[in-house]
């Protein structure tokens, strides 16, 4: 069972515990903006139920919600930014802000984020171009290995999300938002907290064999209770419908958010450092000023008419048209923004249990 919540009891659940947890309140309203913003596009993965992650990360001494994000190598078109150990969402925005100003400034910018924490909705971050008349892309690597490569038993890759957004004219920008696996691991996670089956081809066994069972799929991707391997497949799914075109796209990301930033690769992170130790996620930003390649607004004109060619294709079942990334989670947010959010039951109870232990209200 679900209940129905306003959005503003949500958004002050969470900075209610955010700031019982002691976060600056410059750092907590980043926080609660983008955690608000994955509930509103529907992706509930990544929003007020992480919270339960981050209370582990903070309890264990891995997370320093003291932190602030600082520059340690600049040059004109490029940064490299050390999160300090700290929550994600304030180096995420940090990181993207500064590879905007870069571009403004010289057509092109790309910052490098090391020593970070989860930083929720990557679209939240690359939807901050448009508005600035820019293209954004971001990328980032996880702290869990969850994902089996092609050929694979066991996991060694992340979920290793990347997100695009390019302006547009007279329709909304363009907002591509995925995992490089054939689901995110939260949404595992989402889909047992509501009792929901699995979808086939999200996750397999040690034998590399469909599991639909959301506990047991829970116990795969998070739990890690079977030692002989399993978990998220790459997008694709299977060799035979080309997931090795995820797992190739999966190291790319990980080569450009933590090799690159000199961030940790999980397997060996795991292996080599003590327990407690910061996650070090890695993130990469790239932001490009269409004005920089064509005249003012040409850019913009074009991408009209790919996006209306695109909506405009003959849909193969007439109630189902032909959508373009960003279009389910803006219908989402249309949905949600004057509304509520369907909060799970175990999802309530698990806040309910944080703000006990930290002295926070309960607001559900």
């Amino acid at each position: 069972m679900s209940t129905d919540v306003p959005l503003e009891r949500v958004r002050a659940q969470i900075g209610a515990v955010l700031g019982a947890w002691g976060l600056a309140p410059d750092l907590l309203e980043t926080t609660v903006e983008a955690m608000v913003y994955a509930d509103l596009a529907g992706i509930d993965s990544h929003g007020l139920s992480m919270l339960m992650m981050y209370e582990g990360g903070w309890r264990a001494g891995k997370l320093d919600l003291r932190a602030r994000p600082r520059v340690v190598r600049e040059g004109p078109a490029t940064a490299l930014v050390d999160a300090g150990a700290g929550l994600g969402h304030p180096a995420g925005v940090a990181g993207m802000r500064l590879a905007m100003e870069k571009a403004l400034a010289v057509g092109v910018g790309a910052v490098a984020v090391r020593n970070s924490h989860h930083f929720g909705a990557l679209g939240y971050y690359a939807a901050l171009a448009p508005p600035r008349g820019l293209l954004g892309l971001v990328t980032s690597s996880t702290r869990d290995v969850t994902v089996v490569p092609t050929r694979g038993t066991a996991p060694v890759l992340g979920t290793n999300p990347l997100a695009f957004a390019a302006p547009a004219g007279r329709n909304r920008p363009f907002l591509l938002d995925m995992s490089t696996s054939t689901a995110a691991a939260n949404k595992v996670k989402v889909h047992e907290l509501n009792g929901w089956p699995v979808p086939g081809g999200w996750v397999v066994d040690e034998r590399g064999r469909p599991v639909t069972d959301p506990g047991q799929a829970m116990d795969l991707v998070w739990r890690r209770r079977s030692a002989g391997g399993g978990g998220l497949t790459p997008l694709g799914g299977t060799a035979e419908m080309a997931s090795h075109k995820g797992y190739g796209l999966g190291v790319m990301v990980q080569l450009l958010s933590s090799t690159l930033s000199g961030a940790s690769f999980s397997p060996v992170r795991n292996r080599t450092r003590p327990a407690g130790s910061p996650d070090d996620i890695g993130h990469f930003f790239l932001a490009l000023d269409p004005r920089a390649f064509r005249e003012e607004g040409a850019f913009e004109a074009d991408a009209d008419l790919v996006l209306d060619a695109l909506r405009a294709t003959p849909p193969a079942e007439p109630s189902l048209p032909v959508l373009v990334a960003g279009d389910p989670e803006e219908a989402a947010r249309a949905a949600r923004t004057a509304g509520t959010l369907a909060v799970p039951a175990p999802l309530a109870e698990q806040i309910r249990a944080i703000c006990g232990r930290c002295g926070a209200p309960y607001l559900l």
